[in-house]
């Protein structure tokens, strides 16, 4: 069996072992040797250093071969351990560190020359010795701590805690904690073993010290080692042990009468406590000389200093001057033990100061009603002042600021508000049915003083309108098993409470009403209409009386067309079953029929008239034109037919005008009769019979006959009147036949001889004649 031999750092050579021989035995068998740990110091210098020997007894000397594999050797860290693989000598080749790592677990083996396993693998344990080569470290460099001033000794304050890398199993990580210096009384101690640090005796005091500084130091060695040192910053956290005092005893101060919101002056306090803090903050209270609580005082946060202020107007006449008690103390409680305040109460003197007073509504604002639709100069309300400096009698006077509506007139000299025109309801200026004014009051002072006031009026709502049925027609099944009847509503334009409920009832004027039909309220703005029995079909017309919910009622009686049907089993009209719907007309169907054929007889009777009046008016054109002998050329016409000219034969024969004597002899029958269709029909004058002219000489007067005829006549306007034709042929020679068109170009015609004609033509005689 093969045998390591250990070695010792003391000794050169290393021993021998056998870990693989066998002992000899009468009974089992041992396998091999259990080899102990191996122990080598850490940080060793003399390297190489030789370790253990080992052996097999399977083979002569110099035909075995060892080796071994593990962490230092094939495994990291390498080269750390090698092995004479012909003598088995272990060595060391490089310095440990157990901070790193303690121990190191290997595998030796015994071959022989060809590679062949000789004995089984066996371990081996190297242990690293520790050193003391770290110092001590703590885990922060500055410790904090917080405690409240006063604390009673061993009162916890923080704890230090610093760590060793060396091993924890020996003095070289025996830590000891201890305090180097406290820059002052030692008010402070630490544990040497946790590093808790806590009060050892009375006396801290922030106001004295507020912060102390401490200077840690932890050994390892059990306290005679490697040291290494910290800081401690240790905080005092304040108390209510001072109270806060004024800085005098008594503060003179000065207010104007009929202010509020304003302040006074100020009172100073001190106090030693931490600024901010609720044990410093002050808190003032009045405790004689303001029954009324005219006053009141606040904290300034940034001075700490009572602020006394006017929450109440003061009164001149009712008071001159105030002496206050005040108070003061801090927001937080304080301490039992803290001394009594020498200064905690004060006196404040407040002289009133007289100025003028704005004048006062005795009632603001004020709440009047009104009936709506209040006819002009309803009175409403006075509204009055008073002036309250009773020791200088001022006039008052009144005016309007906000009126929107200007509704109202208000009397300056008493105030007395009326009405001066109606208001609308429809305004909308009425909020919720209000209407808001303000009206000022001014007393006649140096400088004056306006006071305001608020006038709300509430305009009532009178009950004067009746409720009427909305729609007042509708429909249903002639019998009483079909359909779900008529639902009926009604409106009302007065608001509540003079609206709904509505009461429904059928006329008691006709009582055979109620006998056909049935009513039913269904909520307080509907009712539902029945039949009692099977009704004929058509358009019945009922009465029904309508009352709202008002004091007084008002009632109206209101017809209602209702449309019977003939219905179906899902109680809707059948096709072509219901009568004539004329209910939003409430008409009737025979009177619809009598009304048709009235406008039926008129159309024809108008018809009728026209065409006698054109039959009338073409026979007398025909005997106008029958007795013309000579040359007519410039014969006034009007025509309807707006041919085209000379060469338009189909409006009229221009022969005719040329050759008068002609017309005669043609009779009634020849050409178209001159026929004057630019006067209404039935308007035309009857015209005289007149004898046509025998020679040329008469053919002036019978014109002017005609002309003086066509004057009179206020029916139809003047003949020589500017026409324009949509054609008038091509190729013609002749000129227009009007006198006005055919001189357009002619500035030097002489139109006097116009006002000779009527006084058709006098305006024309004015439009171009000299003037």
């Amino acid at each position: 069996s093969l045998c390591p031999s250990a070695g010792v750092p003391r000794l050169r050579q290393p021993r021998t072992l056998y870990p693989w021989r066998r002992a000899p035995s009468l009974g089992r068998v041992r396998r091999a040797w259990v080899i102990p740990p191996i122990s080598v110091s850490e940080n060793h210098k003399r390297l190489p250093f030789p370790l253990v020997q080992i052996k097999s007894d399977k083979q002569q000397l110099g035909s075995v071969i060892y080796s071994i594999q593990g962490p230092g050797v094939d495994e990291e860290p390498r080269g750390v351990f090698s092995i004479d693989k012909f003598t088995g000598k272990v060595s060391l080749n490089a310095m440990l560190d157990r901070e790193k790592t303690d121990r190191f677990r290997l595998r030796a083996f015994a071959l022989d020359l060809g590679g062949s396993t000789l004995e089984e693998p066996t371990d081996l344990e190297i242990v690293v010795v520790d050193q003391n080569d770290n110092r001590p470290v703590f885990r922060q460099e500055v410790f904090t701590g917080r405690v409240l001033e006063g604390a009673v000794p061993g009162t916890y304050v923080t704890r230090a805690e610093a760590t060793d890398a060396d091993d924890p199993e020996t003095d070289n990580a025996a830590l000891r904690y201890s305090i180097l210096e406290q820059g002052g009384p030692q008010l402070f101690s630490i544990d040497p073993l946790t590093g808790e640090i806590r009060t050892v005796q009375v006396g801290l005091d922030r106001e004295v010290v507020a912060v102390y500084n401490l200077t840690l130091q932890v050994a390892d060695m059990s306290g005679d080692g490697l040291t290494a040192t910290a800081s401690a910053i240790i905080t005092l956290e304040d108390i209510n042990d001072n109270a806060p005092e004024f800085t005098g005893d008594q503060f003179f101060m000065e207010a104007a009468e009929a202010v509020s919101g304003v302040d006074v002056g100020r009172l100073e306090v001190e106090d030693r406590d931490l600024p901010g803090s609720p044990n410093w903050a002050a808190r003032f209270t009045i405790l004689e000389g303001d029954p009324d609580g005219q006053f009141t005082i606040r904290t300034d946060p940034r001075t700490n200093e009572g602020v006394l202020s006017v929450v109440k107007p003061l009164d001149y006449e009712s008071r001159e001057r105030y002496d206050l008690k005040v108070a003061v103390q801090n927001e937080a409680p304080l301490q039992a033990a803290a001394p009594r305040a020498e200064r905690g109460q004060a006196r404040v003197s407040v002289q009133v100061r007289d100025v003028n007073e704005a004048p006062v509504f005795q009632e603001n604002p004020l709440r009047t009603s009104l009936a709506e639709g209040a006819a002009p100069g309803t009175p409403v309300a006075t509204f009055s002042a008073r002036d309250p400096d009773t020791q200088q009698p001022q006039r008052l006077s009144y005016s309007k600021d906000y009126d929107p509506e200007d509704w109202l007139q208000v009397d300056g000299a008493t105030g007395q508000v009326q009405t001066q025109r109606v208001l609308s309801p429809t305004s909308p200026f009425l909020k919720d049915g209000w209407y808001r004014a303000i009206i000022l009051a001014r007393d006649d002072a140096s400088p004056p003083s306006t006071a305001t006031g608020t006038l709300s009026i509430e305009i009532l709502e009178v009950n004067d309108h009746a409720p009427e049925l909305s729609p007042p027609w509708g429909s249903l099944c002639s019998t009483p098993d079909r359909g779900s009847g008529l639902l009926l509503g009604a409106t009302d334009e007065d608001l509540p409470p003079h609206g709904a409920p509505f009461h429904f009832q059928l006329s008691p004027r006709v009582p055979e009403l109620a006998r056909n039909w049935s009513l039913s309220q269904v909520n307080v703005s509907h009712a539902r209409l029945r039949p009692r029995l099977r009704v004929p079909e058509g358009l019945h017309r009922l009465s029904l009386l309508l009352q709202d919910s008002g004091q007084p009622p008002q009632q109206r009686e209101q017809p209602l067309n209702v449309t019977v049907c003939r219905c179906g089993q899902d109680g809707a009209c059948l096709p072509g079953a219901a009568a004539l719907r004329a209910g939003g007309a409430g008409i009737s169907l025979g009177a619809l029929v009598i009304m048709l054929a009235s406008v039926i007889l008129l159309l024809l009777l108008a018809l009728l008239v026209a065409l006698l009046a054109r039959f009338r008016q073409q026979s007398w054109d025909k005997r106008l034109l029958h007795g013309l002998q000579d040359d007519l050329r410039d014969n006034i016409l009007n025509y309807d037919e707006q041919g085209g000219g000379e060469e338009d034969q189909d409006a009229y024969d221009m022969d005719q005008l040329r050759h008068p004597a002609e017309l005669a002899a043609l009779g009634p029958s020849s050409g178209r009769p001159p026929l004057r269709r630019d006067a209404p029909f039935g308007r035309a004058r009857p015209q005289v019979t007149r004898a046509l002219p025998t020679s040329p000489a008469d053919i002036a007067d019978f014109i002017n006959d005609g002309l003086e005829a066509a004057d009179s006549d206020p029916s139809v306007p003047p003949y020589d009147t500017a026409l324009i034709y949509d054609y008038e042929g091509d190729g013609s020679v002749a000129g227009t036949l009007s006198s006005i068109l055919s001189s357009l170009d002619d500035e030097d015609q002489d139109y006097s001889c116009l006002r000779e004609w009527g006084p058709r033509f006098s305006r024309l005689a004015d439009l171009y004649g000299p003037p």
